[in-house]
């Protein structure tokens, strides 16, 4: 590109014209793209901040990889634990025991996950000490046939620090009827919240040897969960540790026992940045139509430069010097307003929801009570580019046919 094609294109640009719908249909076009890049980077940024608060979320109350015996207890963990423990990268190794159970109060009846721990070995395997309201995750090892329960678990039972409850559990004991459940007192000793609905309403944590006697296991654990020094080497290390330890033993790290959820908020926001690009799609036939109606305005123009001897492919770069413009501005515009927007999201969205009066974000649905935001460098780039790459494919047909106008045609009736 010559310097003379670069002048001209800008000048059109700054260039006052007497068609009013033209400088219109301009602004339109800039303003969608600003809205189109904006919005996409704010979304993006939700998307995002979803995925990080639920993936620290869901560490809190999970381990990094999960080493279970293959159908059958764990025996001998007391061995397997410091054998493990001295593996590298190893930060901390707890037992643990799983279990369904149905837990009753008052004639309130609710189905939970029961987890027995160690509570001296819990806390070097996740974060659930730090996340309790009430109570300490201590007393479950000071007083015997204790519970920790949920916030939104014990406010669905009607209970607190102190209450009874009974635990229903179905492994029980053999009669001329059938198996018939066994039922267990439990006292509430501690209320935890980890800001995740489907844990806060469905687990509830007991004492290692109370959930062993409860499930006659004897000595043995459903399994091991471990914490290493960084949570994102889990599957590398999971990988590793299930050929050292063989087909005796069933290993899984975190993104293995949540492989569901995080693939659907992938989908989730491989979509959104698809719809929302249609926006961005639309602002850019904008300009398409600005630049079919500045060709057809700006006819006489392009005959005088074509008989002063400016090449066809000249012509064509002076139109797309225009449609670019455009489309830079737009794109830097909202690029500004989107991140402003998403790094206030935490902030403007409270807000909003006491000036209306309603919630946006319900726990029960989406796990999370506040939208999260995290803005991303390449999220940012890869709007700005695709944007910028719409529109100068929007450039292309309205300048070749700039570039086909004959002087002759043009300059008959002048």
């Amino acid at each position: 590109m010559r310097p003379y094609e670069l002048w001209i294109g800008l000048r059109y640009t700054r260039a006052k014209r007497n068609n009013h719908f033209i400088s219109f249909i301009t602004g339109t076009a800039i303003l969608g793209m600003v809205i189109g890049v904006a919005a996409l980077i704010a979304v993006m940024a939700v998307m995002n901040g979803f995925d990080h608060t639920l993936r620290s979320r869901i560490l809190a109350v999970t381990s990094d990889v999960i080493v279970q015996g293959n159908g059958v207890p764990v025996l001998n963990w007391q061995t397997a634990t410091r054998r493990l423990s001295r593996l590298p990268d190893v930060t901390g190794v707890a037992p643990y025991v799983q279990a369904q159970a149905l837990i009753s109060h008052d004639g309130l009846v609710s189905g939970a996950m029961i987890e027995g721990i160690d509570p001296a070995l819990e806390g070097k395997v996740d974060k659930l000490a730090k996340n309790m309201k009430v109570g300490r995750l201590q007393s479950l090892q000071s007083q015997p046939w204790s519970i920790v329960l949920g916030t939104a678990l014990a406010r669905q039972l009607g209970v607190t620090v102190g209450d009874k409850v009974t635990l229903i559990s179905p492994q029980g004991g053999v009669t001329p009827l059938g198996v018939s459940p066994s039922l267990r007192q439990f006292t509430v000793v501690g209320l935890f919240s980890v800001g995740i609905y489907a844990y806060d309403s469905g687990m509830a944590y007991i004492n290692l040897r109370d959930a062993q006697r409860l499930y006659g296991l004897g000595q043995g654990v459903t399994g091991l969960r471990m914490q290493i020094k960084n949570p994102f080497d889990a599957p590398a290390f999971a990988a590793h540790l299930q050929q050292q330890l063989g087909p005796a033993f069933y290993i899984q790290d975190w993104t293995q026992t949540h492989e569901n959820f995080f693939k659907a908020l992938s989908m989730e926001k491989l979509v959104m940045f698809v719809i929302l690009s249609l926006i961005i799609a639309v602002a850019a036939f904008n300009i398409v139509a600005t630049l079919v109606m500045v060709v057809t305005d700006k006819e006489t123009d392009i005959a005088i430069l074509r008989t002063l001897g400016v090449t066809p492919r000249s012509i064509m770069l002076i139109f797309m010097v225009q449609g670019a413009v455009i489309g830079l501005f737009g794109t830097l515009l909202g690029v500004l307003f989107g991140v402003l927007l998403a790094l206030n999201i935490p902030t403007l969205v409270p807000a909003l929801e006491q000036l209306l009066h309603t919630q946006f974000i319900s726990p029960q649905v989406y796990s999370i009570s506040q939208l999260p935001s995290k803005l991303e460098l390449w999220d940012v780039v890869h709007v700005a580019l695709a944007a910028l790459i719409m529109s100068w494919i929007a450039t292309l047909y309205p300048s070749w046919r700039a570039s086909r106008v004959a002087p002759a045609e043009a300059l008959r009736y002048e």
